[in-house]
């Protein structure tokens, strides 16, 4: 549901006036020159075929915005919104898309144990799938409820909002903005280096080069909550940049005997060290995850044939977690967890 005082300020960039538009579950506006103004929301979209867009409309939206950035984003200053632009080849900007950025207090109640417990976490998902309003939240319940030194490397401004004031959603957190998006592992280095953190929250991981500060900011007893591309675990055995996240994967020539031995082929794939992440969770929708603990044990499994089931998490309506599989929290509430899950899978 989207807070109509958080989006106003993302109407307001229109050089006209659609405040009385839905903006219930709204997600970007678009702007592509040539093209009707397009409103999409998460169950489809809404053309405005009398609203052609020019380049006076585009150029009125961008004297509203903050300067773009290198990697063609800007933002409105106080607020989570995300404008981004399209580029053609002399430069000029041929379109915009304005992605709705807003406050969701309570989503981190989902992996509440895990941050207790000082696990590293990781947050997969497909993009829109909630990794960052849910870091986001993240960061507030760590600064804020467990009053913990929470320091947040912020690219692009996602976390935080933009503007020089960290947005109030992410509490007592602090916040480092990282100028453009190949220096992000300088800024990890500089926060551990100069800041005294307890906690570090980061978002999308991307390189190896980021990859390889993670496991020297954890080497040093930081918690680290980070997201990452890719949907799955499976994803990042897969993805040479990342590996590294999880203990990294080599391969092994073994000798005859000890192929016979562990009755393996010759060459087998080997996790090289521990895991930088000692949980992974993977969004598979707002309200709805699938946790892996123990990686280097999940990821020794995968390697030899096996397959990461993770463990089920519901958020209900009314804040409680609802969990299937190898649960690690007890609950009371065994037979109205069945329920909901038959419910559930009956759809």
């Amino acid at each position: 549901m989207t807070n109509q005082n958080e989006i106003t300020s993302l109407l307001d960039i229109l050089p006209i006036e659609y405040h009385d538009i839905d903006t219930t579950d709204l997600i970007e506006i678009v702007t592509d020159l040539g093209r009707p103004l397009e409103f999409r929301y998460t169950t489809g979209y809404t053309f405005v075929e009398d609203e052609i867009i020019t380049e006076e409309f585009i150029q009125s939206v961008v004297a509203r915005v903050s300067r773009f950035a290198p990697d063609n984003r800007a933002g409105i200053s106080g607020t989570l919104h995300r404008i981004s632009r399209i580029i053609d080849r002399e430069g000029n900007i041929v379109g915009l898309t304005c992605r709705v950025g807003q406050p969701h207090i309570g989503t981190v109640e989902i992996i509440k144990d895990l941050i207790n417990e000082g696990y590293n976490i990781l947050l997969l998902g497909s993009p829109g799938a909630g990794k960052t309003t849910k870091l986001r939240d993240v960061a507030r319940y760590c600064a804020n409820e467990l009053k913990r030194r929470v320091v947040i490397c912020d690219t692009s401004n996602e976390i935080a909002g933009d503007g020089q004031v960290p947005h109030p959603a992410v509490g007592r957190s602090r916040r480092l903005q990282v100028p453009f998006n190949k220096r992000q592992e300088e800024v990890m280095l500089e926060i551990v280096e100069n800041h005294m953190p307890e906690t570090i929250v980061i978002d999308e991981i991307s390189t190896r080069q980021e990859a390889e500060a993670c496991r020297t900011i954890a080497q040093r007893g930081v918690q680290l909550v980070a997201t990452a591309h890719g949907r799955t675990l499976d994803d990042l055995i897969k993805n040479p940049p990342l590996m590294n996240l999880i203990g990294g994967i080599q391969t092994v020539c073994l000798s005859d005997s000890q192929a016979a031995a562990r009755g393996t082929s010759k060459s087998i794939r080997e996790r090289q060290f521990p895991a930088t992440f000692t949980a992974i969770v993977e969004i598979e929708g707002f309200d709805r995850v699938r946790i892996h603990k123990d990686i280097d044990a999940v990821v020794d499994a995968n390697l030899n044939g096996g397959e990461a089931v993770g463990e089920l998490r519901i958020l209900t309506s009314d804040g409680r977690v609802l969990v299937q599989g190898n649960a690690e929290i007890k609950t009371t509430e065994i037979a109205q967890v069945e329920k909901y899950f038959l419910q559930t899978n009956k759809k």
